[in-house]
């Protein structure tokens, strides 16, 4: 009797995060502040990215924008409703409806960010077919940004 043999996937959320959390701390080595994304597709990464808005001198260079249109072009679509989206920090509010207009299948968020995130305005700027989760690698993500700022503030 052959059976077909259990694919078990060692990609996961965590994994995902990791890599965000890499990219995060090129921004950081940067001076840009620390927040990376990488977006997968069939548990394959097919773009990524960091905040970038000091080295371009461009306010909407967010790693959510940057990774957004990285993804779009690889898949030759606007939608990324096969997609899942990987971000160390609460996407803002600008993000958000970028990410609303993108349609991700899901987002997974590492820290929350109470003074500038997106849910303080609710889950609304949110598409309403998007799986919404947070707190993957929480702390991590909330020390690195923590240590970015508490070294700007010397």
């Amino acid at each position: 009797m052959d059976q077909e043999p259990i694919l078990i996937s060692v990609y996961n959320d965590q994994y995902f995060m990791k890599q965000a959390y890499l990219e995060a701390q090129k921004a950081f080595e940067m001076g840009e502040i620390p927040v990376g994304v990488v977006i997968v597709c069939n548990q394959k990464i097919i773009a990524k990215s960091y905040n970038l808005t000091e080295q371009l001198t461009d306010v909407t260079a967010h790693a959510e924008i940057m990774a957004i249109t990285a993804a779009a072009n690889y898949l030759g679509s606007k939608y990324l409703d096969e997609c899942e989206i990987f971000c160390t920090l609460e996407p803002c509010v600008m993000c958000a409806g970028a990410l609303y207009w993108a349609r991700p299948k899901r987002l997974v968020f590492g820290a929350d960010d109470p003074k500038r995130g997106f849910m303080v305005h609710g889950r609304n700027l949110i598409h309403p077919t998007t799986k919404l989760e947070f707190g993957v690698m929480h702390d991590e993500c909330s020390q690195l940004m923590t240590q970015f700022f508490a070294a700007r503030r010397k």
